[in-house]
């Protein structure tokens, strides 16, 4: 198995073989544990026109560059899904926007052979699901900061995913405490802005509380996120 460590906007567009997209704060937290939940579909959509046109029952969750999204029903915050609880979001559908996990994902779709969607929540099961499958050439891609600047979050995430798969060690302890210090987690922490909510960082830094890895499909028009028992 070959393994290439990829990142940003060009990682997600070069990409090739099995694609890891990787989005700890926070795209895919959310998206596990909107399953976790029991929604019945997620639709990715990197269009916000799109994400708001589209017809139907759907719960709209996203950001644009983190700012909250007008006529959107959430941000995109694992806290705030927690607060709204199971009974809000069980066999109901959502549609999915992010500036850097969500359009990583649809960037990365049309040339890889398949594009999982990983975080730590996850992130076991991702590596599970590639080694079950022992796919040649396995591209990393840590989506970064609005998909511009490396975020240490996401590429410790690919750190611990590369241990996995490569028999390597990885110190989740330390990882953490790298994190939390790291303006990316500190903007959060300082619980000035509504739409980042100081609980965020806790619940990303959750390490394999999911069985299941996601896996982002081409379904007619539209790209979902499938969710994979391993």
């Amino acid at each position: 198995m070959n393994i290439k460590r990829l990142a940003l906007d060009a990682g997600a567009l070069n990409a090739r073989g099995t694609t890891v997209i990787i989005d700890v704060f926070r795209a895919f937290t959310c998206e596990p544990l909107l399953y976790h939940y029991g929604v019945s579909e997620i639709i990715l959509e990197s269009d916000i026109k799109t994400c708001l046109a589209i017809k139907g029952d759907y719960i709209r969750i996203g950001e644009n560059n983190e700012l909250p999204i007008e006529g959107f029903d959430l941000t995109n915050s694992p806290s705030l899904i927690m607060k709204k609880g199971r009974d809000f979001f069980f066999g109901k559908r959502v549609i999915h926007r992010t500036t850097s996990g969500v359009c990583g994902a649809v960037n990365a779709l049309p040339h890889s052979d398949e594009v999982l969607l990983a975080s730590f929540a996850n992130a076991r099961a991702t590596a599970d699901y590639i080694r079950e499958h022992d796919p040649e050439l396995v591209s990393i891609v840590a989506m970064g900061i609005r998909t511009k600047e490396h975020a240490v979050e996401d590429d410790l995430c690919g750190d611990y995913i590369e241990s996995m798969l490569s028999g390597g060690t990885f110190d989740h302890f330390e990882a953490a405490g790298t994190i939390l210090s790291n303006e990316t987690a500190q903007k959060f922490l300082r619980g000035d802005k509504s739409y980042l909510p100081k609980e965020d960082p806790a619940l990303c830094l959750q390490r394999d509380i999911f069985d299941f890895a996601l896996l982002a499909k081409q379904r007619g028009d539209s790209i979902v996120s499938v969710r994979i028992d391993v």
